[in-house]
Formats: structure tokens, C-alpha cells, sequence
């Protein structure tokens, strides 16, 4: 069987679609309502505005929805760990001159790492030495 082609995000989302997508993927499948729920509830969103995001990213084709009743569910077409790589993929080209290296080299500068975390990194650069 054909491997499926990974779907792309068109661009960036938005800091405000990729909170929404982080709820979806937690979650899989959600009505308006559900999303509404998930936020904290500092994060005063309306109804309408979950709404309109939600429609934005299944035009962007990030989300698929499927009729409910008087609403619909939503659920993303666009795993989070494609997202993932894409997004350090464009930081890496646009920041940092496509140079992994130097993008490495500023985490670990840059953020706090437990000893844990530190031989987690090891573990996985050793699994990816000699491989493209």
C-alpha cells in the first residue's frame, strides 16, 4: 500500500488557532462547547470566537468537521508531531540560517535542562548518529 503524503500546514497557526489545535489534539474529536470547557477559565474566549477559529483552521485544512446534531465535531487532519517538525523545520531555516547545530546549541544555552533531560538528548543523538 501507498504511503500517504504528510499533510502540510499552509503556515504558521496563530497563537490563538494553535491553543485551540492543542485542545483538539488532546482531546480528538470536539464540539464548540468542548473547547470552551477545556480553556482555563482565565482565558475569556466567546462562543462565536471558537466558533470562527475553528471554521478558519477546516478551511486551512488543518481540521475536518462532521455535522451533529445543530452543531458539528471537529478533529485535526494535521497530527501534532507533523506540526511539530514543520514549525522547527521553518525556525530552523529562518532563525538560525538552517543550521541545526546552532539551533541545538541555543536550547541548550537557553532553557533549564534537568540531568534527565540532558541524557534523554544524548540518548537521541547517539540513536541519530550516522543517520541522514
Amino acid at each position: 500500500m501507498a504511503r500517504q503524503p504528510e499533510l502540510e500546514a499552509p503556515r504558521p497557526l496563530t497563537p490563538v488557532e494553535l491553543e485551540l489545535m492543542h485542545i483538539v489534539w488532546k482531546q480528538g474529536e470536539v464540539s464548540v462547547a468542548d473547547v470552551l470547557a477545556a480553556l482555563p477559565p482565565e482565558r475569556e474566549l466567546a462562543y462565536t470566537s471558537v466558533s470562527t477559529v475553528l471554521r478558519i483552521l477546516e478551511q486551512k485544512g488543518v481540521l475536518v468537521s462532521r455535522k451533529q446534531g445543530r452543531g458539528h465535531l471537529y478533529s485535526a487532519t494535521l497530527p501534532r508531531e507533523t506540526y511539530e517538525a514543520q514549525s522547527l523545520r521553518h525556525l530552523m531555516d529562518t532563525v538560525f540560517d538552517g543550521t541545526p547545530s546552532a539551533l541545538v546549541a541555543r536550547l541548550v544555552e537557553a532553557v533549564p535542562l534537568a540531568p534527565d533531560e540532558v541524557e534523554q538528548i544524548r540518548k537521541l543523538l547517539k540513536g541519530k548518529a550516522g543517520k541522514p
